[in-house]
């Protein structure tokens, strides 16, 4: 492996800064709500996690930088549209600290202006020419439907068991990130073996990242996250260390997750428990597993500044606080 980049953003700064003036100019538009929508999101950024891996998959296969541009603005716009119909789902407040879209808009606008994203998407899929790019995108795109509706599905039903979580994480996240990584691979039109390592890579990671995310908002500080832990336990979803709880049949964590955790303490209960129980030790366990499958998959490529920076990627999930 190659020495370590002392700046990450030196080694992306030039690709991600011309990805949010093509980003911009994709979500332009004359209704003036539609437009709104599209500069909150232009202006939000985020963390960029998803172009950042299309851009870093392009370095570590020589691939244009184009190439890779048209995969990254696909995948995250597609997270995007996404975001904001899981808004209107979940009945979210915010969205990167700010009013959700509905909340702002209402039901219509941001449903609609989902669906205008997803057209841009269309629109892009349609410039690259490749066949194969757009049916993974398809199928990017269908596996996501089926995750939100299996996490509804699972806390409706209370069908809780980790095949079903891992399905839904996998489709919410890992998915998107394999996109990012394998759409670039496609374009660039890679060996198969290299196609492969990054699409292990990008599952691992991504499981990794959602891992990580959902014992944070259970098991996390509210102070450093910014944000109150419990949020997905008051919406009936039973993430990693809720699911162990189940699997040792402690009958006070079901009950928790059977009324949402609408008491006053049971938050704080159901962390009680899970540090009783080692639960959060085996959520720890299986992040690490994550990320170590998702470095072992790098093997596949000679050193590089894009390398080390995909290992950090993973690294960084066994100590990421928020």
């Amino acid at each position: 492996m190659s020495e370590p980049v002392a700046d990450v953003s030196e080694l992306l700064k030039t690709d991600l800064a011309d990805f949010e003036t093509r980003l911009a100019e994709e979500l332009r538009s004359p209704v003036d709500f539609i437009a709104a929508i599209g500069k909150d999101l232009a202006g939000a950024g985020g963390k960029r996690l998803r172009p950042s891996l299309a851009f870093l998959a392009g370095q570590l296969l020589g691939s244009s930088r184009e190439q890779a541009m048209q995969v990254a603005l696909a995948v995250e716009l597609l997270h995007s549209a996404s975001l904001l119909h899981d808004d209107l789902i979940d009945d979210a407040d915010t969205r990167r600290g700010a009013d959700a879209a509905f909340r702002r808009y209402g039901n219509v606008v941001s449903v609609m202006s989902g669906d205008f994203m997803l057209a841009r998407v269309l629109g892009i899929l349609a410039r690259t020419e490749s066949p194969a790019f757009t049916q993974l995108m398809s199928e990017t795109a269908a596996r996501i439907c089926e995750a939100e509706v299996l996490q509804f599905e699972m806390a409706t039903l209370e069908t809780y068991s980790f095949d079903n979580y891992f399905t839904i994480i996998d489709g919410k996240t890992a998915v998107l990130f394999t996109a990012a990584l394998v759409g670039v691979a496609l374009l660039t039109n890679a060996p198969e073996a290299e196609r492969q390592a990054l699409q292990d890579y990008g599952m691992h990671y991504g499981r990794a990242f959602q891992l990580q995310d959902d014992y944070l908002d259970l098991l996390g500080d509210a102070a450093t996250l910014g944000k109150p832990v419990g949020g997905d336990l008051r919406e009936g979803k039973a993430t990693f260390a809720v699911l162990e709880l189940l699997r040792a049949d402690v009958t006070e964590a079901r009950t928790i997750l059977r009324r949402h955790g609408t008491g006053a303490d049971d938050t704080v209960r159901m962390v009680a428990l899970a540090r009783k129980h080692g639960a959060d030790k085996r959520a720890r366990a299986e992040i690490e597993r994550s990320a170590q499958r998702a470095l072992a998959a790098l093997a596949a490529f000679g050193p590089s500044p894009a390398k080390t920076v995909l290992a950090g990627f993973a690294e960084r999930e066994l100590a990421r606080v928020a």
